[in-house]
């Protein structure tokens, strides 16, 4: 589900509004090879990060009221709105062009539906996939893509 950027009352709202940025979790194994997938894809370089476990990062899952202790959703802001879970991840793939714009289809599951898949997954993360010791650092190439 979409929600307004205006929900959020923090500084970040102007870098929000300006850009496609996707927020997520800095020690997530699934996560960072989600942006190490993005990164690769998207060649139109359209998606700036922000990691979670930043200042900004946890600032803004207050903002929103979501949790900012285990940051188990992804958010992603586009078009002044922001999506999170399984919407926010359709938004990104719509976005790559294809063959991933395909993935954005999965929008039209059932909410309910969506939201039970990816909270298994999400709950399960750090069990399945494994947890950095630290937070992704990106090289001087990309640096320039990250906020915070």
């Amino acid at each position: 589900m979409a929600r307004p950027i205006s929900d959020a009352t923090i500084d970040i709202l102007p870098a929000l509004a300006a850009g496609n940025i996707i927020v997520f979790d800095g020690v997530c194994v699934l996560c960072n090879g989600f942006v190490r997938f993005v990164l690769r894809h998207d060649r139109q370089a359209r998606f700036s990060f922000l990691i979670a476990q930043t200042e900004t990062g946890e600032a803004l899952y207050r903002a929103l009221e979501l949790k900012s202790s285990d940051y188990d959703t992804v958010l992603v802001f586009v078009d002044g709105t922001f999506h999170e879970k399984l919407d926010a991840f359709c938004v990104v793939m719509g976005r790559l062009g294809w063959p991933w714009r395909a993935l954005g289809a999965l929008r039209v599951l059932p909410r309910g539906l969506k939201d039970w898949l990816y909270d298994r997954i999400a709950r399960n993360r750090y069990a399945i996939f494994g947890r950095c010791d630290t937070c992704l650092v990106p090289d001087e190439t990309l640096r320039e893509r990250f906020l915070g």
